[in-house]
């Protein structure tokens, strides 16, 4: 009797164990433990991150730190940390946050366009990475770099394709850099580069030209037309003789934003002057669209050499074959201008 006693409250001891246990393990692993009402949250973790940075994170989307503390120790997350970008969805159980902490590393999309340096790029670039702009730049400009890939620092901003582009978060600027430079290998695919070669140009030419085509308009559709200009005063030995890189240079030079273009303007010695120096610039003065590169690559054949501001059709121009239908339409325009003020 007294042995059925010890067995039963043996058994009864156990039971309550196993009940505990089990309450703890669902407590745990397997109860919702999220505090905040979205559908989910977003959450960074710093690519040196410890777990205290974790749970410097976290503390303001969970009820209970220290239930998420007991399994990610038991799961040794604790020393297996994952720099990235992670998405904690709403009821999520401290199990289920772990495994997403380990292992869904969320892309984030990088977008860049326009850009008028490497400097600005690298700012675009780290408000949307973790890589900041310092290392960004440092990368951008690193002369072995450029030197085992062709560049230099006048070329080095055409590398960069403006378009949106796929990364982890937590991308350091090196692999940045050189995911962008196969990027560069496979917009420059065989049917481009044998455009380029047709007109006589190699890539980074004609990315120089079309930063000039983008500067000259906005609209995509003139742009052809444009490109077919410059390419005919080009292949003529002419002057390209384009303001935007008279802007550009009076703006590396002093700083200075021409609104408007001098004579004085086009005597700047400097040899990203098209009214001074023959042929292309030695590089990009802003970063083109792939628009304004196709359209090069794709120009308009006419025989068109000038052109001047459309006073009938906004944001378009006039184009003419001679210098004297030129000068005819720059009298229009200036007359136009002149009646505006």
């Amino acid at each position: 009797m007294y042995i059925k006693k010890i067995l039963l409250a043996i058994v009864t001891i156990g039971l309550v164990v196993s009940g505990l246990f089990a309450y703890y393990v669902y407590h745990t692993l397997l109860t919702p433990n999220t505090a905040f009402n979205n559908e989910k949250a977003i959450v960074y973790i710093p690519s040196n991150a410890n777990f205290d940075t974790v749970v410097e994170e976290l503390t303001p989307l969970l009820k209970d730190m220290n239930t998420f503390r007991a399994v990610a120790e038991k799961k040794k997350y604790v020393t297996r940390i994952k720099g990235g970008k992670y998405e904690i969805l709403k009821d999520m159980t401290n199990n289920d946050i772990i495994t997403v902490l380990r292992s869904k590393n969320k892309p984030v999309r990088v977008s860049f366009n326009n850009q008028e340096s490497l400097a600005s790029l690298a700012g675009r670039v780290a408000v949307q990475i973790e890589a900041d702009s310092i290392s960004l730049l440092e990368a951008f400009t690193n002369k072995k770099f450029l030197k085992e890939n062709d560049f230099n620092q006048d070329t080095a901003l055409g590398m960069y394709i403006a378009n949106s582009y796929e990364f982890f978060w937590n991308t350091s600027a090196e692999k940045f850099r050189d995911k962008m430079l196969r990027e560069y290998d496979k917009f420059w695919n065989a049917k481009r580069l044998s455009k380029a070669k047709k007109i006589g140009l190699i890539p980074k030419q004609v990315i120089a030209l079309a930063a000039i085509v983008q500067k000259e308009t906005v609209k995509n559709d003139e742009r052809p037309r444009v490109a077919g200009v410059y390419i005919n005063r080009y292949k003529k030995g002419m002057l390209l003789q384009a303001d935007p890189t008279v802007v550009y240079v009076v703006k590396t030079q002093t700083g200075v934003q021409l609104k408007r273009v001098l004579n004085k303007h086009l005597k700047i010695e400097d040899p990203y002057n098209t009214y001074v120096h023959a042929g292309i610039p030695p590089g990009p003065i802003v970063m083109p669209d792939i628009t304004a590169i196709d359209a090069v690559l794709n120009y308009e054949h006419h025989k068109y050499f000038y052109f001047v501001a459309n006073i009938k059709k906004m944001g378009y121009h006039t184009f003419a074959k001679t210098l004297m239908q030129h000068n005819n339409n720059a009298i229009a325009y200036r007359r136009w201008v002149a009646k505006r003020h």
